[in-house]
């Protein structure tokens, strides 16, 4: 997801990673009246690699109708995931154009694009439509400790307490994910946040975490971490200890997605292994979408992967996430549920993209509902059930307030929905992203809802899904 995503997004999925602290302004480039600077920032730096951002300011009189930066990096660092631009990388250069959301810079307007650096070493050069716009960083902002993950912060008084897990909160239950929102982990891997205080804080016990991408054929959280370092461990462990549980999501809109990295059906069972392993998953959620979602070697090759995956991990379930319009799954999509049916896969749920259908304007509720009873009625289709067990078959993750293609999602839209899937008893249900929820503001699409909300407002209504 990313492009929604968050798409984070960035994005879809969505990576999409929130941006902070200051900026230092570089030199002009001009389009007729309009004047354009463009500076850096980090958002966070853990040596091995960082997450950063420009921003694209509009100081003169006139709208800017397109642009495209250039930055240069040292030879000891390289672009890995990046959001809100299309990024093209040769040699030590990666040029990013705008988004067709984010083309049109208005007079006293901003636009600004993330991305994830791994290595070590700042922009040494950046051009702005071709202008000079200088260098210079500006460090991340000081961290707040982080808290002890074992003990998430006392809830706000005001804030009905979540309810009691029916299972043993120690022992999560195969098959007892609900509701799980999306988390862009690039924003918790300073830890100034934790899965635990955002459990707390929007009644939700449970995550979907993306993404983890390849590094050629090696497993790696958004081209930063190796998962069998186990990073975030200590944060899964201490959200299970409160009763709640993950999902592991490969994939998603940015980056390689593993299956298309690794050309062997052996090497990638163990890349998939190695993170079953790291974090003792339960879960596992295939987010194929972009080219992957069409790239017939790598769907045959991912299927029979996780067949065998499955074979050698009993009770673990697996779930694929795709795109969808509101008359059901793509054409590439519906291959992808085929094949891993056909291989043996075990599929737990299909999980819909409700997000991004190009029809701003209509009721984006109304819409996602009608993509599940669509994909309800394919699933029929190809496994030959029932309508019941269709409907438990089928996740429905929507993206929050505007979507990229400035449709939008609101909080009635997401109470509309939240009733429907009670009342159908659908398999699960998520949205696009949980940092998007928290910050409830108004601003760039990969850090912002852009409607009217309180922090968590969303997640407390995600909340109510009781399947």
């Amino acid at each position: 997801m990313g492009r929604k995503r968050l798409r984070l997004a960035i994005y879809a999925g969505a990576a999409v990673l929130a941006a902070g602290g200051g900026a230092i302004a570089a030199v002009a480039g001009t389009n007729g009246g309009a004047t354009l600077t463009a500076s850096f920032s980090k958002d966070s730096d853990w040596g091995s690699g960082y997450q950063a951002k420009y921003t694209i300011r509009n100081t003169g009189g006139e709208a800017v109708e397109g642009w495209k930066l250039a930055f240069g990096l040292p030879g000891s660092a390289k672009v890995g995931t990046f959001w809100d631009a299309s990024v093209a990388v040769s040699g030590g250069t990666a040029t990013a154009s705008n988004k067709g959301y984010n083309a049109t810079i208005p007079a006293g307007g901003a636009a600004e694009f993330g991305f994830v650096v791994v290595g070590s070493g700042d922009p040494t050069s950046c051009t702005i439509n071709g202008a000079d716009c200088g260098g210079g960083t500006t460090p991340p902002p000081a961290e707040e400790p982080a808290e002890d993950p074992a003990t998430p912060p006392a809830e706000d008084p005001t804030t009905p307490p979540a309810e009691e897990p029916a299972e043993d909160p120690t022992t999560p239950t195969a098959g007892g994910v609900l509701a799980a929102p999306y988390v862009d982990m690039g924003l918790l891997s300073n830890g100034a946040t934790t899965l635990s205080q955002l459990a707390s804080s929007g009644n939700v016990d449970s995550f979907s975490l993306a993404f983890v991408t390849g590094a050629g054929c090696k497993a790696s959280w958004f081209g930063a971490f190796d998962p069998r370092q186990k990073q975030f461990a200590d944060q899964i462990a201490a959200l299970r200890s409160g009763g709640g549980d993950v999902k592991v999501s490969f994939g998603g809109a940015t980056g390689i997605e593993l299956a298309q990295a690794c050309t062997n059906v052996g090497a990638l069972q163990a890349e998939y292994q190695a993170v079953v392993d790291a974090y003792d998953l339960n879960y596992i959620d295939l987010d194929i979408e972009g080219a992957a979602s069409a790239d017939a070697a790598s769907i045959a090759r991912r299927s029979t992967a996780l067949a065998a995956l499955q074979k050698a991990n009993p009770g673990l379930k697996i779930s694929l996430t795709l795109p969808v319009l509101p008359e059901g799954l793509t054409n590439d999509g519906l291959n992808v549920v085929r094949s891993a049916k056909d291989a043996g896969v075990d599929v737990d749920l299909v999980n819909i993209m409700a997000m991004d259908y190009g029809r701003a304007g209509q009721d984006y509720g109304d819409l996602a509902i009608q993509a599940v009873r669509s994909t309800k009625d394919q699933i029929k289709q190809v496994y030959g059930n029932s309508d019941a067990a269709a409907f438990k078959m089928v996740g429905v993750t929507p993206m929050l307030g505007q979507n990229d293609d400035n449709g939008r999602f609101t909080q009635d839209d997401a109470r509309d929905l939240v009733a429907f899937a009670n009342e159908n008893h659908l398999g699960f249900v998520s949205f696009w992203e949980l940092n998007r929820d928290k910050n409830a503001c108004t601003g760039a699409l990969f850090q912002c809802t852009n409607v009217a909300q309180s922090p968590f407002e969303f997640s407390k209504i995600f909340a109510g899904f009781r399947g």
